[in-house]
């Protein structure tokens, strides 16, 4: 070799190259594929580069399939040039740890998986770590006592794909199996049948699924016992990643006692816990195109002074073309299991993705699947799927952190709404049953979910979103409006589409889908257009109640708790909607107890008027034994719509929302319990929770008309047709509970006990007047009032109180039509017949 290049010194001639592009045109062993960066990669490029040093933390978002991975990677090469090393690439799961180090391999980027790495510690290469290795209790960015590793850059990619891991490593879950499960359940035991004996009991007797949250009264004056406890199984395997980060925030954590396990959690995550994270110089976000931004807040605690750290791309014409299809809301008389079919069909020439929110619900699609994805099988069937025809492949809970392109997905599919998966979420969810902060978090994991199928702005895909109650929430309650600004329009366009098809079969539905999957001329461009020109949004979006959560958590923490307390006495001042008032004054009243006790059960006693389901007050409250003066059930009816704004429409959406939620399954029993109560407004009729609003009485009471009643106890999550005593008891007590709350009134009543089975068991002693509605009359009851309610708004009957009351007559949805037609007697099993069960 004649030339030796390493004693050229080029220094005095040559720029060290400092921005991303620059950079990336700089890196010598880039694979071919990277000629050039993407135009909207050097747009995020240079925004981020002029803007870097303005504010500590900086949200990107950009839309999926648009190269995130690249702009993440030249950022943080752009900060180790500039000295501000280490850099730390933070993703969701060990799969993708892999992808963005093949993604760094082929652009020449130097980047190791070992935080001890000399490369690394000296600024050289960027580690690539999941989001467990970041945050748990034993971290090596900031838990350890001494040697943590300290960083000054980070980016976390696919953020709200984070969010679950950051969420589960701030939980404390005990199960019941466990020592500690009995040591702290003894302590709260007496505040819990203060709370609801029969809630209490449901959990003592194993009832599947039954929770209660700990009044924060009782949590707070025994913290040290608990602290005890975990204290002493520190090193516990179920705690001991978990325990360090939530030692220090017990005192406002919630904690939540069911069947099956103890959790323990923060209102807001302490994530100052891990040093490194919380010192570093930068910190970089970056996300999809979600429309809610609270998750930066509530999980990451985001210091974001000014507009200009979100950064996004000029336009938002970048992602690919998605025809968007909700069969319910175009006709409500299509069944899944015509959906079922036709998908089966479809997916031999299409691979079909169907995400579902349970293994409960994968099951209904077992026999049409050719693969059922979960955890254990999930990197396999990707890769699958991304190189072959596949078929009908169901995701069960996967919602993000999957790639499908092009021909990988065609037909996606998101089978209802997620499942609520948090003890703490379940409980907001069941004090308030509108939460606006949850209905943001279901729609985001639809948005998700809807961007697994199209990774490019050429890719494109049929999405049906299946399930009455999402359609109900999209079409009723004005979800639409919280998605991303692109996906909405796409939404916009598809139902243009669909408003063409309105009351169409299934089989001219499925035509449509042509126009999408064989690239009509037509479709593609309008597609195109309605995206064109479209820009970001660059606000931070983000829900007040979340903030003020936030805001309230951050200042008790350090003691401020009149500073706490005002901040929720504001936000719960601001909020109109009153069962989430009520819920907020729970909040405001828990930071209260800190400094004043007494008042903090007066702010809980005014809760109450606003939501009888929140915490009751140590001395209890008086339940509301006022009756409805009906005017006819027909005229109740009338009002019920006219107050809530319902056209024909919104009730058919509304009602089959209800009815899919009358179900046998198990964990379900706060929504099983709120649709049957809700049924019978749609009826005409009303209804209460009493056990649920005061901790006595049935599950649901219905009255019928002035003076019938129906005293309901649900039990649709057992497993075994015969019923138990537990169950026998609490129907009967309920029953004596009606008669001394409603001695003053000459009402008639009948028990009734939804259940698989009318049968009861040896040891028990029902009352004589019981009657059941077992599945089979369950599903009798769910098809007539589906036929009631195509009756209702056909030909004008829809506010005509007369024909209303006949309609109810005609469909048995009366009082003694209901029960001859809807229920059934029951039997009490003998001794014989019980000894041949058991043998059996």
């Amino acid at each position: 070799m004649l030339i030796d290049f390493d004693r050229i010194n080029i220094k005095d001639i040559e720029d060290i190259p400092m921005s991303p592009r620059d950079i990336f045109m700089s890196l010598p062993n880039r694979d071919k594929k990277y000629d050039y960066p993407r135009d909207v990669q050097t747009d995020v490029w240079n925004q981020w580069f002029e803007r870097r040093d303005n504010s500590k933390d900086v949200i990107i978002k950009m839309n999926t399939g648009s190269g995130k991975t690249v702009v993440g990677l030249l950022i943080l090469k752009s900060s180790l040039q500039e000295k501000k090393g280490p850099a730390v690439y933070v993703v969701p799961d060990p799969y993708l740890v892999k992808q963005v180090i093949n993604e760094a391999n082929k652009l020449g980027i130097s980047v190791t998986e070992d935080e001890k790495d000399t490369d690394f510690l000296r600024g050289k290469s960027i580690l690539v770590i999941n989001i467990h290795k970041l945050i748990n209790g034993r971290s090596v960015f900031g838990m350890r006592s001494s040697g943590n590793v300290i960083f000054q850059s980070i980016i976390i990619d696919d953020v709200h794909a984070c969010l679950n891991t950051t969420e589960e490593q701030f939980t404390i879950k005990i199960q019941k199996d466990d020592i500690k499960y009995s040591e702290i359940f003894k302590i709260f035991m007496d505040d819990l049948k203060n709370q609801s004996i029969n809630k209490y009991l449901d959990i003592f007797n194993d009832v599947s699924h039954a929770n209660m949250l700990v009044p924060f009264s009782a949590w707070q004056n025994k913290l040290q016992e608990v602290n005890n406890i975990l204290y002493d199984h520190k090193d516990d395997e179920d705690i001991s990643f978990k325990f360090p980060l939530l030692r220090e925030s017990l005192k406002l954590c919630s904690c939540i006692i069911s069947t099956e396990q103890i959790e323990i959690s923060p209102k807001s995550i302490p994530i100052n816990m891990i040093a490194s994270f919380q010192n570093a110089k930068r910190r970089i976000f970056m996300s999809a195109t979600l429309a809610d931004d609270s998750p930066f807040i509530s999980h990451f605690n985001i210091e974001l002074s000014t507009s200009e750290s979100i950064i996004c791309p000029k336009n938002a014409d970048d992602l690919g073309d998605r025809l968007i299809i909700v069969p319910a809301e175009i006709n409500s008389q299509i069944e899944d299991d015509e959906i079922k079919a036709k998908l089966s069909d479809l997916s031999k020439k299409h691979n079909t993705i169907v995400i579902v929110p349970s293994s409960y619900r994968a099951q209904y699609w077992n026999n049409v699947a050719d693969i059922i994805v979960d955890a254990t099988n999930i990197y396999q069937a990707v890769e699958k799927l991304n190189k072959e025809h596949v078929g009908l492949v169901v995701f069960i809970n996967k919602y993000d952190g999957i790639d499908l392109p092009d021909a990988a997905c065609r037909i996606l599919v998101i089978d209802g709404l997620a499942e609520i998966k948090s003890g703490t979420d379940k409980i907001e969810q069941a004090m308030t049953f509108n939460s606006e902060r949850i209905q943001n978090n279901l729609v985001q994991k639809i948005e998700q979910g809807m961007g697994r199928g199209v990774r490019s702005n050429q890719d494109y895909c049929v999405v049906l979103l299946l399930g009455k109650t999402l359609a109900s929430m999209l079409y009723t309650d004005n979800a639409i409006e919280k998605f991303s600004v692109a996906t909405r329009k796409q939404l916009e366009l598809s139902q243009q589409i669909c408003s063409q098809l309105k009351g169409k079969s299934l089989d001219e539905i499925i035509k449509v889908f042509d126009y999408s999957l064989g690239r009509d001329e037509q479709w593609v461009e309008k597609s195109k257009k309605v995206l064109l020109n479209l820009t970001y949004d660059r606000k931070l979006n983000v829900n007040p109640i979340t903030l003020a959560y936030r805001k309230a958590f951050d200042m008790a923490e350090i003691g401020a708790y009149k500073d706490a307390i005002k901040t929720m006495e504001e936000i719960s001042n601001q909020v109109d909607q009153e069962s989430t008032k009520g819920w907020l004054m729970q909040q405001l009243a828990e930071y209260v107890n800190l400094i004043n006790p007494i008042e903090a059960q007066q702010i809980l006693r005014a809760a109450i008027k606003h939501n009888v389901r929140v915490i009751k007050p140590i001395e209890g409250i008086e339940y509301d034994k006022r009756l409805k003066k009906f005017t006819g059930v027909g005229n109740q009816l009338v009002n019920f719509i006219n107050e809530n704004n319902l056209d024909e429409n919104k009730y058919i959406l509304r009602l089959n929302s209800i009815l899919e939620n009358i179900v046998f399954k198990e964990d379900a029993a706060p929504q099983f319990e709120e649709a049957f109560k809700q049924l019978a407004f749609y009826l005409g009729f009303c209804a209460s929770r009493p056990e649920n609003d005061i901790g006595k009485g049935p599950d649901v009471l219905w009255q019928i008309n002035d003076t019938e009643f129906l005293v309901i106890e649900c039990k649709n999550g057992v497993t075994n047709e015969t019923i138990c005593k537990h169950d026998c008891n609490q129907l009967n007590g309920s029953a004596l509970w009606f008669e001394n709350y409603y001695n003053f009134v000459s009402a008639s009543y009948t028990p009734i006990m939804i259940h698989l089975g009318n049968g009861f068991e040896y040891a028990c002693s029902p009352d004589s007047n019981i009657r059941i509605i077992n599945m089979d009359k369950l599903n009798l009851l769910k098809e007539t009032v589906r036929k009631f309610s195509l009756a209702l708004v056909d030909n004008g009957n829809f506010r005509n109180a007369e024909v209303i009351n006949k309609l109810l007559v005609e469909f048995k949805l009366d009082y003694l039509g209901f029960l001859n037609e809807f229920t059934v007697g029951h039997k009490v099993k003998n001794t014989i017949s019980m000894v041949k069960q058991l043998t059996n």
